[in-house]
């Protein structure tokens, strides 16, 4: 990475609206944004990494879930183990497109599998899944396939003042496991689906139940602004269940994946979000036109 301002983004719109409203935002007068209101929030599957055949979470999930239903037999005529067993296509899709029922099933298959483990455990399974397990198109860890001009975007805002969030419907455990190495963002600063956590003996342990809603939709900027006090002033996603986040912002930002060659090109889960980015004039990146580099 150089030090130019998003070395890896080509001038066109999409980069030219980014630094426009950092400077707006930034300077004295119509646009400006205080500081301590300076939040900016991310999606992170299809936003900030690859979620293409499946958000790679599912692949540390799947693996750990055949190991259960090799042990308990019985778990494969529930959800989703169910769907893993009999390679359940529609099942495989609803997850690829963030349906919250599909979500759901999985997020509290998820929590149960880790019910009882400390946060030090579960990150460790988590470093070790993405140390060992590859990505089966590109060939390397998952973490390798984090898109460069997103982290570029990161340093920018940060040099303004901001504060960068992730906001994913993913578990927030899951990406917090790697957030520092990955993104260069504090733990504390990763929003998304979680277990409920007991104290116990001096230990923090994760529980067999959600914490809340599952962090799509509406529930994005409902956890944001439980999080942090504020709704975001730059909000960043790709997808249908991101444009509620993309509508509380000052500023929207909208991927869109076209680029078959470098990565995917596919609009299913998208259609409803290209659509209102239209309508509310959010900015959108072209994979394929936008970014010189992608990973």
């Amino acid at each position: 990475m150089t030090g130019q301002v998003l070395a890896s983004w080509n001038e066109g719109p999409a980069r030219r609206a980014v630094l426009e409203y950092v400077d707006r935002a930034t300077t004295p007068g119509t646009g400006f944004v205080e500081p301590a209101d300076r939040i900016a929030a991310f999606d992170n599957d299809g936003t900030l990494w690859v979620e293409q055949p499946l958000p790679p979470q599912f692949d540390f999930v799947f693996r750990a879930w055949e190991e259960e239903v090799k042990a308990d037999p019985s778990l494969a005529s529930r959800q989703p183990y169910k769907a893993l067993v009999e390679r359940d296509q529609g099942f495989f899709e609803g997850l690829a497109t963030q349906d919250p029922e599909a979500v759901a099933s999985l997020l509290e298959a998820f929590a149960r599998s880790w019910a009882g483990t400390t946060p030090g455990e579960f990150d460790a399974r988590v470093r070790e899944w993405t140390r060992t397990v590859r990505d089966q198109r590109f060939g390397v860890p998952y973490v390798e396939l984090v898109y460069r001009p997103m982290l570029e975007l990161f340093d920018l805002l940060r040099a303004n003042g901001f504060r960068v969030f992730v906001c994913s419907g993913g578990g927030r455990d899951f990406m917090r496991a790697f957030a520092e190495d990955t993104w260069g963002i504090l733990k504390e600063n990763v929003i998304g689906s979680a277990a409920a956590y007991t104290y116990t003996d001096g230990r923090i342990v994760r529980s067999h139940e959600l914490l809340g809603s599952l962090d799509l939709g509406p529930g994005k900027p409902e956890h944001i602004f439980a999080h942090t006090g504020r709704l975001p002033a730059f909000a960043g996603g790709n997808a249908d269940v991101d444009i509620e986040m993309l509508r509380s912002a000052a500023f929207a930002l909208l991927v869109r994946h076209d680029d078959d060659r470098r990565e995917y090109a596919y609009t299913k889960g998208a259609e409803a979000s290209l659509a209102a980015a239209e309508r509310f004039g959010w900015a959108v990146v072209s994979m394929k036109d936008d970014w010189a580099t992608v990973f």
